[in-house]
This record gives C-alpha cells, sequence and structure tokens, in this order.
C-alpha cells in the first residue's frame, strides 16, 4: 500500500472520532491520506485536516458562515454535497488520487456518495447512481467506536486495502471501444454485432437498456472511455413518454454527440414500455395491449402517437450531435414481438401503422444530411445485424 494516494471525505465535525480510527488504519498499512471535511459546524479537529469544509463551501458557490448562520440543514447538505462534488473532481484530475473513503448517516452518505459520484469508472440507488462505489452496512450508526462499528470501520478499510493491492490482468488499451445497447427482445441482433465487431479488433461492451444500463452506458461516454455508440436498443426513450420502469431520463441520446463520437441510433424496443407486475401498471393503460414478459416485468405495446413523439425527440437530440450520427430502421419490426413469424403470421406487437410513426416523426424534425437508412428487415434478423456493424464501422 506504500504511496497510495487516498481520499478520505466526510462530516468530521460529528464524526471525528470515526474518521481519525478509519485514517489510523490506512496510514498504518501505509496510505497517503488527503483529508476534505464537510462539516459545517465548528469544532476542534484531532487529526490533519488538508481541504476545510470553507473551501468545499466556496466550490459550490457559498459561504460557509452563511450556511451556518441561516441553520438550515436541508441547505447546507445540498451545498456541501455540491461543492464536495466540483472539488472531489478537481482534485482527481490535479492529483490523481487512487482511491476514496467515507461514511456517515443518510446526511452524511448523500455528501460522500455525491463526491464520489462525479469521479470516472475504476475508482442502483439514489446514493450510487451509475457508478462503481462500493457500499458497505454499518449496522449501527456511525457514533463513535464500539465493538460494531470497530469491525465495520476496519472491514471497510480491509475492502478498500484489497481493492488497492489488486493486480489488474493488463489489455490492449489500443482497441477501440464500441458501446452497444441490448434488451431481452433485442439480444439476437446484438449478440450476432457484438460477436463481428470483436473478430474485427473492436472492444465491444455491452450495457442492458434498463433506465440504469442506459445512463451508465452515457456516463462512460462523457467520461472518455468510448470510442463509438451502436445503440440497437433505445426502448429506455418508450419508458421516459410512457412512465415505465426503465425511464433513463431525457438526456439519454445526449453523450455520443456531444463527446463527438460516431453515433448510429436504431428504434429497438421502441415498440414497448415496461413495467413491473400487472398491479403496478397505472389505472389510465388499462385498454392497452400487454405482454407479460415474466411474473415482475409486464410490457406495454406503444401507440402510433407515443412513436411519433418518439421520432421527433430522437431528431432533436441527433440535430444537435457535434459528431456523426444516422439511423437504421429495422422496417419489420422493432423487437421479438413486433415481428413476423416463419409462416407470416404476426406477433403480438406487430404493428407497421405504429412503427411507420416514428419514422414520420423523425423525418418531420431531422436536419437534412443526417442520414436514415431503411433495412427490409426485422431487427434480430441477421442481415439486419450485418448491416449495423457494416454502418458502424463506416462511421469510425
Amino acid at each position: 500500500m506504500k504511496n497510495k494516494k487516498v481520499v478520505v471525505v466526510g462530516t468530521f465535525d460529528t464524526k471525528g472520532v470515526e474518521y481519525d480510527f478509519l485514517i489510523t488504519r490506512l496510514k498504518q498499512a501505509g496510505c497517503q491520506v488527503k483529508t476534505v471535511n464537510t462539516g459545517i459546524l465548528q469544532f476542534e479537529p484531532i487529526f490533519q485536516i488538508d481541504i476545510d469544509a470553507d473551501m468545499v463551501a466556496r466550490a459550490a458557490g457559498v459561504d460557509l458562515s452563511t450556511l451556518q448562520k441561516n441553520n438550515d440543514r436541508g441547505k447546507a447538505i445540498a451545498a456541501m454535497s455540491e461543492g464536495a462534488a466540483s472539488l472531489i473532481r478537481h482534485l482527481y484530475e490535479k492529483e490523481d488520487f487512487d482511491a476514496i473513503i467515507g461514511m456517515g448517516g443518510t446526511a452524511g452518505t448523500n455528501i460522500v456518495a455525491a463526491a464520489m459520484r462525479g469521479l470516472p469508472f475504476g475508482n442502483v440507488s439514489p446514493y450510487i447512481g451509475i457508478t462503481d462505489i462500493v457500499v458497505m452496512p454499518s449496522l449501527t450508526d456511525i457514533a463513535g467506536i464500539n465493538s460494531i462499528s470497530r469491525i465495520t470501520i476496519s472491514n471497510a478499510c480491509g475492502a478498500l486495502l484489497g481493492m488497492l493491492s489488486n493486480q489488474l490482468i493488463k489489455t490492449d488499451d489500443a482497441l477501440p471501444v464500441i458501446a452497444a445497447s441490448m434488451f431481452g427482445n433485442t439480444t439476437p441482433c446484438v449478440n450476432r454485432c457484438r460477436e463481428m465487431l470483436s473478430s474485427k479488433g473492436f472492444d465491444v461492451l455491452v450495457f442492458h437498456a434498463t433506465g440504469t444500463g442506459g445512463k451508465t452506458m452515457e456516463k462512460l461516454v462523457y467520461d472518455g472511455v468510448v470510442h463509438a455508440v451502436l445503440d440497437i436498443t433505445t426502448t429506455e426513450w418508450a419508458d421516459t413518454i410512457c412512465g415505465g420502469v426503465f425511464d433513463a431520463g431525457e438526456e439519454r441520446l445526449d453523450a455520443p454527440g456531444q463527446m463527438g463520437i460516431p453515433h448510429l441510433i436504431v428504434p429497438g424496443c421502441i415498440d414497448m414500455c415496461n413495467f413491473g407486475s400487472k398491479d403496478t401498471i397505472p389505472s389510465k393503460y388499462n385498454d392497452r395491449l400487454f405482454y407479460q414478459w415474466n411474473p415482475n416485468v409486464t410490457l406495454m405495446r406503444t401507440t402510433a402517437e407515443e412513436n411519433s413523439i418518439m421520432g421527433e425527440k430522437f431528431a432533436t437530440k441527433a440535430n444537435h450531435s457535434k459528431g456523426r450520427v444516422k439511423f437504421l430502421i429495422p422496417m419489420k419490426g422493432f423487437s421479438m414481438l413486433d415481428a413476423l413469424n416463419e409462416q407470416g403470421d404476426p406477433q403480438l406487437f406487430w404493428s407497421p401503422e405504429a412503427d411507420n410513426a416514428f419514422v414520420e416523426g423523425l423525418q418531420s424534425k431531422l436536419n437534412q444530411g443526417i442520414e436514415i437508412m431503411q433495412i427490409d428487415a426485422n431487427i434480430n434478423d441477421p442481415e439486419f445485424a450485418d448491416k449495423a456493424v457494416e454502418v458502424m464501422i463506416s462511421m469510425m
């Protein structure tokens, strides 16, 4: 652990004894420790503080004395969370530390997690967000060193030291990285694309389009990890429009364009919105068409109107792209359920009218010069995957 740089962040004003216990163990293991205080109360520190609370508050554009004077706990937590996120990110860019650790109750955890979420990968809850943060339950509250907290804090320290000592397997970092979005209903297509791209020397990262998956993929794009996006499965937008459980937010489809990397967009599984078990579906959808994927997942067929809205949304995203963007449309259906079987019989979600509404909405708003390629195939037909790979490589 010698020379490993560890940032310890937290409310040292109320958790000083506990943090002193943690810091002592990190130093005993040979780590270089930098401390960041996010507590706003005045106190006598029992260990060295490298970055005080006033600096954290200023990073959020507020004055510490104002937070103290206002005595508004909610606003103070929000400000220190914002300041910690900004300051820790700046510190990482400046010093490139190896690890970060913190602890607390609900308020302290909120601040610590905010600081961690701004860091890139390598370093699904309201705290964790879309990062690789590891959470360890404290069992008891963080309130003094006792027979339980001594064990849990020591274990957390041990887990961190174990990760720091882990020797990563070296890979060829020169491989171009392509992110691909996948769903159960687009698995055959994405698997074929992945195999073909891997055989051609690309490192393919596949993300499950469940809201968190889409957000994670886009964060890695912002982190500079990804060189191109093969967005086969954009179903999360159906959940954004209809209020489903796999909503990735209005920002979905933004990152590739803002980062200027190639982005091939396919309306994969936008024919369906995802809900939980049947009793969780809003009553306003009682007359809609449903398919129970499993006891805990119910799919609702989207309408022509909803698809048209998505087409317009996708066009707006593409229009603002700083990089190369194209659309590839499977004209014989957007999923396994939106398809014809081998006998030519329609599957449950088959609706050319609804699918065409997406294309018409897209065309109505899309800037000239952005190409829409329509393929006479279902999204899971081999020829569609082959074309997607061909276009993706050409865009790179």
